[in-house]
């Protein structure tokens, strides 16, 4: 009797050990914002694929200030697309990027324009996927470390005044 309890009790403990030397293997292998560097979280949201996000943009002026609620979407297949949400009078208006083309639709009027071969498309700022842009003076992506998302974007002038706020309040990285 006393050899089966000590069989048991050897089988137990090496169980234990066996789910311990797995268990850290694979969180080792598994990726966070708390095991990374933080050169690979940057890289990890700068090489996306595919967004949706829904944010909140602010342009301030000289003068005055501006904000918007916008919904963006980016995909390989589809291009980029950014819908206004807010403020009501221009609620509707979407742009859609793709392949050297610009689509202006507006929902409300009917409403739709296309200039193909535009050539301002690389300076877009409100946009994640054009982060790098080598357009814009200066810019501060802040990301949350341990989701991996990108949380705010400001965008910067030449003189280090901050032009455009981005808040990222919900977004969906591929």
């Amino acid at each position: 009797m006393n050899f089966k309890k000590i069989i048991f009790i050897l089988l137990i403990i090496f169980s234990v050990i066996i789910f311990i030397f797995i268990s850290k293997n694979m969180t080792k292998k598994t990726k966070n914002g708390n095991n990374m560097s933080s050169q690979e979280v940057v890289e990890n949201v700068l090489n996306i694929n595919s967004y949706k996000a829904k944010v909140t943009v602010e342009v301030q002026s000289n003068k005055n200030k501006n904000k918007y609620i916008l919904k963006q979407e980016y995909n390989t297949e589809n291009g980029y697309i950014q819908e206004v949400l807010e403020p009501a009078n221009i609620a509707g208006i979407k742009i859609t990027r793709k392949d050297n083309n610009l689509l202006i639709e507006n929902s409300k009027l009917d409403l739709k324009t296309i200039f193909e071969n535009y050539e301002g498309l690389e300076n877009n700022c409100l946009d994640l996927y054009n982060f790098n842009n080598k357009y814009q003076e200066n810019e501060i992506l802040y990301i949350n470390r341990e989701k991996i998302i990108p949380t705010k974007l400001l965008v910067q002038d030449n003189n280090n005044n901050i032009t455009i706020i981005i808040e990222y309040n919900e977004i969906e990285l591929n």
